[in-house]
């Protein structure tokens, strides 16, 4: 019992520090980090969502490896600019989750659909316009999104994550709707761009 405690002691030490390896930037040390093993949250940042980042290949198996094992991964095809492109879908308990884009052989775009998944600043997809913004111009530009008429904003303060926020509004196509119409709206997506 003794020595299973020194053990557990002594285990974080020799995962954080005492590797001849720890400058390799592929492996993820914090996962190695005792409060990690029984699953963290997945998060969105500036650099990418979770641990997928602009240096992940755009491969189903850098993609798995990057996402851990919560996710199912199915691979499709779109066009976009007259090109035909690849792109992965990360499905949770069957439920649309995630649509990763690439360019390059690297991805380049992730659109976050659960729910579970917050940005670092604690926002999530459900959350009202009104919490984030008093208004939309200098924030927001209007956006396109599956038959439903859209807002896309900048995250505060953040280079690489907007919002997307749809709502009920029958406007004008192309035309943003007003402030007093878009603080009901709420995010439907939250969308990380290279």
């Amino acid at each position: 019992m003794k020595s299973l405690r020194l053990v557990l002691c002594a285990l974080p030490l020799m995962l954080t520090g005492c590797s001849t390896l720890s400058s390799i930037s592929s492996i993820n040390w914090s996962a190695a980090y005792p409060w990690n093993w029984f699953g963290s949250s997945t998060e969105v940042t500036d650099q990418g969502v979770g641990n997928i980042t602009a240096a992940t290949a755009l491969d189903q198996d850098a993609i798995e490896s990057a996402l851990g094992s919560g996710y199912r991964l199915r691979s499709g095809m779109k066009t976009e600019n007259g090109n035909i492109v690849r792109y992965f879908e990360a499905l949770k308990d069957d439920k649309l989750a995630m649509v990763i884009n690439g360019d390059k052989g690297t991805v380049n775009r992730i659109d976050v659909m659960d729910s579970e998944i917050e940005t670092d600043t604690g926002v999530k997809v459900g959350t009202p316009f009104s919490e984030l913004y008093q208004k939309a111009f200098g924030n927001c530009t209007s956006a396109v999104a599956e038959e439903k008429v859209a807002v896309e904003c900048k995250a505060d303060g953040r280079q690489h994550i907007s919002y997307l926020f749809t709502g009920e509004w029958s406007g004008p196509e192309g035309l943003m709707p007003s402030d007093d119409t878009l603080k009901n709206w709420k995010i439907s997506k939250i969308i990380w761009k290279q």
